[in-house]
């Protein structure tokens, strides 16, 4: 199989896409997953970049659009979770618990893996709802001894994930919680 795409960049030509983005060194390298050094050295060296780095950058000049896409928002709300499936970010939720509102990004297509599915504007009885399923039932047979052991006085979904990163025995989904 052969593809359409430049395969060696110029540091001049590193350093045009970059401006175009409009990125600075330091945002490019975070992209990238390399260090603002390896930017400025294919940008200065006067040797040309390859492999999976110069097909990433030739992708971005051509879909400018997927950096806005894979751009993690500013927090809206003090409470953010991010559900996750593995190492890879699904969905982040920032909430506000007093106002009873959310708001949601998606990082995945695919309807499973995403907190929501295909709702992309969940209530906050959503919310509460997807809370409970990352939990045990309210209604598990001797309740009372797993929430002794997670030292919770009573069954609050919310508490019971800060404990649990509400990991579930049947899948590899989780939730990391940032106040």
């Amino acid at each position: 199989m052969e593809f359409a795409q430049q395969k060696i960049l110029s540091g001049a030509e590193v350093k045009a896409i970059r401006k175009q983005l409009k990125l600075k060194q330091k945002e490019l390298a975070e992209f990238m997953n390399v260090s603002v050094k390896t930017v400025e050295y294919w940008e200065n060296s006067g040797k040309n970049v390859k492999g999976a780095a110069a097909s990433t950058l030739c992708i971005l000049r051509e879909y400018p659009w997927l950096l806005e896409e894979l751009e993690i928002p500013e927090k809206v709300f003090a409470l953010r979770l991010r559900f996750m499936f593995e190492n890879r970010l699904c969905t982040i939720i920032d909430v506000d618990v007093r106002q009873r509102q959310i708001k949601i990004k998606n990082f995945v297509t695919d309807p499973v893996f995403r907190a929501f599915g295909n709702n992309e504007h969940p209530s906050y009885s959503d919310y509460e709802n997807f809370l409970e399923s990352r939990c045990f039932p309210r209604t598990r047979d001797k309740m009372k001894i797993v929430l002794d052991q997670l030292n919770l006085p009573f069954y609050d979904p919310f508490l019971i994930i800060e404990k649990t990163e509400g990991r579930m025995a049947e899948d590899n989904f989780w939730i990391k919680i940032e106040r």
